[in-house]
């Protein structure tokens, strides 16, 4: 019988080495190959070793997961060094786009809105950082004080596209 190889991916490896050891201090005597190989896959989080080896195997680190069509249109707007090359008509993809600027602000420090206006400046090429810096205001995504002179970045929480598409702008290295 040929022998095949299953991943086993163990997200925490203390809870996996307490699980092992409870089940084994539970055999009187040694486990058996079969039985060995369950209480691992158990340990792992798993039913047993049949439930482990039906398991899809986790993504490849080097194959990146798919990204939605919403993440390759919002993409297809910035260029190889992560700018926003145009403000897109639709409405979707203009916030999304939001998110890749959003990504250029440090959230520990406060912002003068001449500096916001240059890092917008900085990470588009269509000279409207005056719209770009109002969306990022009213999509709660900053904040700036009644006078507008001093502009924060609010914590926020990007969605799974949102997450996707910085991910994929940090790769092309910005």
């Amino acid at each position: 019988m040929p022998r095949e190889s299953f991943p086993l991916v163990v997200d925490d490896l203390s809870t996996f080495a307490k699980s092992l050891r409870t089940q084994l201090l539970a055999h009187e005597q040694t486990p058996g190959h079969q039985t060995l190989l369950n209480m691992l896959a158990r340990a792992a989080g798993h039913r047993n070793l049949q439930h482990l080896q039906v398991r899809p195997p986790p993504p490849s680190p080097q194959a990146p997961a798919p990204h939605s069509d919403l993440v390759r249109r919002t993409l297809r707007l910035f260029d190889e060094q992560g700018r926003l090359t145009r403000l897109p008509v639709k409405r979707s993809l203009q916030l999304m786009a939001l998110w890749g600027l959003w990504m250029r602000f440090d959230a520990k420090r406060p912002y003068r809105e001449r500096e916001v206006n240059q890092i917008l400046t900085a990470w588009h090429g269509f000279g409207d950082y005056c719209t770009l810096r109002r969306d990022l205001v009213t999509q709660r995504l900053m904040a700036r004080t009644a006078d507008s002179s001093v502009y924060t970045k609010l914590p926020a929480r990007p969605g799974e596209d949102a997450m996707a598409l910085m991910r994929a702008l940090r790769q092309r290295g910005h």
